[in-house]
């Protein structure tokens, strides 16, 4: 329990930097210097107003200098984040594969506001994500096989276990973004407009390269009928135009790959 709210307070620190990336990244902004600041006056923030949640509740949600709203999306990203780390460290403990998901988790929560806020997927989480994954596909195994049949089938060899999670790692990315890479160059010769930007192209590469090639395929599956559903649903209660609007596939996207990082396992292990 004690290493589980250790995690917590380190979730909230790493949300508040992957707030920082959510504003400036798809902005093409260092996430470096300057140092931070209120988003409307500029005004540089002190260390006791950049404390993660406790800052946000002392001022009232607003900047300390000109008084303005501070958004929602800080704390959320912060308490979002420190409650993914508690949960995978309680249940998991203190380990690599607990590690690991915590990563790949942060990484996902940034896509997703980021997406939700300025419909951009930035390289450094997507593209920065899969080298992540498939790095720690070389420690923590995948559990799938599908890749090593593959092998086993074509070339009639066998691998180590570590040879192996790193061909489960490199398929889950490859094999995923490839279908949905062709499924919108197909909307697009048919259609001739854009239905899919190439950021989601490689968010379900990242969750691949962490998570396996089933693990990219469930998170694809759900995504897409979380995205139906409830982006139709939104479009016709606001009543905006189903020609025009973009839909943030990559939130729908981002908020799946988190439900199968928590409980994706449990799904396929009844065979679903």
């Amino acid at each position: 329990m004690i290493e589980a709210c250790i995690a917590f307070v380190f979730g909230l620190l790493i949300g508040s930097f992957l707030n920082v990336c959510v504003h400036r990244w798809p902005r093409g902004r260092s996430v470096i210097r300057p140092r931070s600041h209120c988003v409307r006056c500029r005004k540089m923030i002190a260390w006791y107003d950049n404390i993660p949640l406790v800052s946000y509740v002392i001022l009232g949600g607003k900047c300390r200098h000109c008084g303005r709203n501070i958004s929602l999306r800080y704390p959320l990203v912060e308490l979002l984040t420190g409650l993914l780390f508690f949960y995978l460290v309680l249940t998991m403990g203190l380990t690599v594969a607990a590690v690991k998901l915590c990563v790949f988790t942060a990484i996902l929560v940034g896509l997703l506001f980021s997406d939700l806020e300025k419909r951009l997927l930035p390289d450094q989480f997507t593209i920065g994500g899969i080298v992540i994954g498939l790095v720690f596909s070389a420690f923590v195994p995948i559990p799938d096989f599908t890749a090593m049949m593959i092998l086993g089938i074509l070339f009639h060899v066998s691998t180590s276990a570590t040879v192996h999670s790193i061909a489960e790692s490199l398929l889950g990315a490859a094999l995923p973004a490839l279908v949905l890479w062709g499924g919108g160059w197909a909307y697009l010769k048919i259609r001739h407009r854009e239905g899919l930007g190439f950021g989601d192209v490689k968010l379900v590469a990242m969750v691949g390269a962490f998570l396996g090639l089933e693990g990219a395929l469930l998170t694809l599956i759900l995504g897409s009928v979380a995205g139906s559903i409830l982006g139709y649903g939104y479009i016709k209660i606001t009543g905006k135009d189903t020609q025009t609007y973009e839909l943030p596939f990559g939130t729908f996207l981002g908020a799946a790959g988190l439900v199968v990082a928590l409980v994706g396992h449990k799904v396929l292990s009844t065979g679903l």
